[in-house]
């Protein structure tokens, strides 16, 4: 039970990710997410630029907009497209692991580039469905929506549990080798010095038979 409990926090925490940070409009700047496989992501963004007038943030002009690029675990781009300044992307994994998301703005202002501050908000699995959509499109009850999105949730846990013992497989199958590399090396070292002293013993015999010493 409480395995179960720290996993769904666990889940939470990791699905639901909001966040903004500081670029140059000709900056890059790139998250690693792990999503299980056959998963989807939805995120929303909107971008500001520092006005020295006003000393903050403001909404930047038209013609800025935002290019997300998306790699999956083998380096495959899933997603490579330029946004407006706000709104949101998605993109659905097809494959286990980590995914790199990067974003940098649109501006060509290499000489005259100013501070952008970007607010991001990332939701994985059953977090990305727009519930209400799907019941106004569905004609769901309030009971068949909550059904809904219990089913969803168990479908995501399901496959962060696959996910997490194929990470735990790969860790122990990892270990496994490099603890068997460890013990090779060992017994090489022990081998090697068993002969240098054997080694070394004849040569000590060999000298002593030719001084005449044995």
């Amino acid at each position: 039970m409480a395995l179960t409990t720290a996993l769904v926090v666990f889940c939470l925490f990791l699905y639901t990710n909001a966040l903004y940070f500081h670029i140059g409009e000709t900056e890059r700047k790139c998250f690693i997410e792990e999503i299980p496989d056959e998963t989807m992501v939805v995120g929303h963004y909107k971008v500001q630029a520092y006005d020295h007038n006003a000393k903050d943030y403001m909404p930047v002009s038209p013609d800025i907009g935002m290019h997300v690029e998306v790699s999956d675990p083998e380096s495959k781009v899933v997603l490579s497209r330029t946004y407006a300044a706000e709104g949101r992307f998605t993109f659905t994994s097809h494959s286990a692991g980590e995914h790199i998301i990067c974003l940098n703005s649109n501006s060509s202002a290499w000489f005259n580039a100013g501070q952008l501050r970007v607010h991001l908000d990332i939701n994985v699995g059953e977090h990305a469905v727009d519930y209400q959509q799907v019941q106004a499109k569905d004609k769901l009850t309030e009971l068949q929506l909550r059904v809904r999105q219990l089913l969803d949730q168990v479908e995501q846990i399901t496959k962060e549990q696959n996910y997490q013992r194929e990470r735990e497989e790969r860790f122990r199958y990892t270990s496994e080798s490099v603890n068997q590399r460890v013990f090779m090396w060992a017994v090489i070292q022990s081998l090697v010095l068993i002969l240098l002293g054997v080694g070394q013993s004849l040569h000590l015999r060999s000298f002593f038979i030719k001084k005449k010493l044995v």
